[in-house]
């Protein structure tokens, strides 16, 4: 493996299926990019005369859009900035704040991450899209589903307030599980 001398930016960008790393060399004399998601090459191009543009891949197992944009600041110098979904990484990821819930468990030694993805109810753990059964309960909503023979359930409680809304909170094994800040 060839070092990777024109590293010039490292993302992480936090989807439903994980955590992903994004690397991007850019050789300003070779005109050389290349694009990594979680260390794996998606682009290499030799020998751009333009310096400047743009770069457009997918993320993850959702195939999440992203891009590079790549810009001149002053004479040799560039900036790079990575787009999510046609949205800044920082504006996407205050979005995704509000439409998902993300909690961390370790079952058994194992580490778990677990996302509801809040519009569509479907719910993730580390990487895989996870077979659910939801039931209506007396004050909300129930989705049940097992990790690693875990019985786990994400209760959907309305708040009474309108500006908080609905309150999802995980169980697991009848213990609540704290929501994760990435």
């Amino acid at each position: 493996l060839e070092k990777m001398t024109d590293l010039v930016a490292v993302w992480e960008v936090a989807l439903s299926d994980g955590v992903h790393k994004i690397e991007f060399e850019h050789g300003t004399t070779s005109g050389k990019r290349v694009v990594y998601v979680d260390g794996k090459e998606e682009i290499r191009r030799e020998w751009m005369f333009k310096l400047v543009g743009k770069e457009t891949f997918t993320v993850g197992a959702t195939k999440t859009k992203a891009a590079i944009n790549i810009d001149a600041v002053s004479g040799f110098a560039y900036e790079y900035t990575l787009e999510i979904n046609g949205k800044s990484l920082k504006k996407y990821m205050e979005n995704r704040l509000k439409t998902t819930n993300t909690w961390i468990l370790s079952l058994g030694g194992t580490d778990y991450r677990v996302v509801l993805e809040k519009d569509t109810m479907d719910v993730w753990c580390n990487g895989q899209k996870m077979e659910t059964a939801g039931e209506f309960v007396e004050d909300g909503t129930e989705t049940h589903f097992t990790v690693a023979d875990h019985s786990c359930c994400i209760k959907a409680v309305s708040s009474g307030k309108r500006k908080e809304g609905i309150i999802h909170t995980l169980i697991v094994n009848n213990r609540e599980i704290p929501e994760a800040v990435e």
